[in-house]
């Protein structure tokens, strides 16, 4: 007989997508139910394993899960044709904790750049925890969208099944993607899955890079000295999990690079653990070693200039400034793009005019 140590749904919800750059948890997933395979299991594909012992649920709805990648076996994701053998662990790891208070609509304003009968798109500000956990109750997106939709009957913000499709952190801005139907999210998770999405950020980096563009690979996990971390391990080796950022120069300002980064995943911290991995951790990122005087003068005047810039952006300098997937219903393609948020944007120019002042000073100071 198989064993199960949790108890199980009568329903499979459509599970969520891998996130971007989450606070929460590992990749923000959580297990909701597991079960064992006995050591007579016979070769048989996950959804039929499922279904067996799940009955208020219909094959479909397990495929669906299995293909946003929320079926794992052995702690790895897996389409619904896998076959599983004897002893496998077959768990549902779905977006949020297994049991949690419940969301409550609190009228906290939201920039909404875009909004049908399937989805919204939201710009966030930096600052706004994204969904409610540890010591974030309330005060959340979530929250926030529960009072936006609370005369729309269909809308539960207690159903997993709706709602966010992805997760930026609390300090970082930029532009998310909620799903107001079950079909909505589903179909959006499968694109955050299959990589098919569009994501770029901006991010005010330490230091001069020295290559216009380039490519970050290094697997990320939990840095087992502290939890609240992310570390970059080798590609090859079996901690964390696989992960690449792509990076383009936008503008120099010496001390300060700004550049796009494009996810080819979506790991926890991941710009800002692989940035830091490669020698230029986000600009006033307190996390990441970021808060420091990393690169320029020693000058009491450059000292200044560098705590009013982190006076005038308190958090890591990383924005989600473009998002782009196809409309679940229509099937049309749509890209929404979202200035950079106001406290970044006065820190580049800052550095800017920083920078501007510098060499005007620098042939005069040559020819004295």
């Amino acid at each position: 007989m198989n064993s199960a140590t949790e108890e199980l749904p009568v329903q499979i919800p459509p599970p969520p997508a891998l996130t971007d750059d989450t606070d929460e948890g590992d990749e923000g997933m959580y297990e909701h139910w597991r079960l064992v395979a006995d050591k007579g299991q016979q070769l048989l594909r996950v959804d039929k394993f499922i279904i067996n012992l799940i009955h208020d649920t219909s094959r479909n709805r397990v495929q669906m899960a299995a293909d946003a990648g929320c079926i794992f076996a052995n702690g790895k994701p897996v389409k619904s044709n896998y076959r599983v053998k004897p002893g496998d662990v077959i768990t549902l790891m779905l977006d949020r904790p297994k049991h949690e208070t419940t969301i409550e609509a609190e009228d906290i304003p939201l920039n909404i750049i875009y909004e049908d009968d399937a989805v919204i798109v939201v710009n966030k500000p930096a600052g706004l925890v994204v969904h409610p956990g540890c010591g974030n109750y309330s005060g959340t997106l979530v929250n926030a969208i529960a009072w936006h939709l609370r005369d729309n009957p269909a809308f539960d913000p207690n159903d997993p099944t709706v709602g966010l499709v992805h997760r930026i952190d609390k300090d970082t801005s930029g532009l998310l993607v909620v799903a107001k139907t079950p079909e909505a999210k589903t179909k959006l998770c499968a694109q955050f899955f299959n990589k098919t999405t569009r994501r770029r950020y901006h991010a005010l980096v330490w230091g001069n890079v020295a290559a216009d563009t380039g490519r970050i690979e290094g697997n990320i996990g939990r840095n087992p000295s502290d939890r609240l971390q992310m570390s970059v391990f080798p590609p090859e080796s079996e901690v964390g999990k696989p992960a690449v950022t792509h990076y383009r120069v936008l503008e120099r300002f010496g001390y300060v690079t700004l550049v796009e980064c494009i996810l080819e995943t979506g790991r926890t911290h991941q710009i800002r653990a692989h940035m830091r991995h490669i020698g230029h951790p986000l600009f006033a990122d307190e996390r990441y070693g970021g808060c420091q005087i990393l690169w320029g003068t020693r000058s009491s005047s450059y000292n200044s200039f560098i705590h009013n810039c982190m006076n005038l952006c308190p958090r890591q300098a990383l924005h989600a400034k473009t998002l782009g997937f196809r409309h679940p219903t229509t099937g049309q393609e749509m890209d929404f793009d979202s200035p950079v948020a106001e406290d970044m944007a006065a820190l580049i120019e800052k550095w800017r005019n920083y920078t501007a002042a510098a060499r005007r000073s620098a042939p005069s100071a040559a020819n004295s």
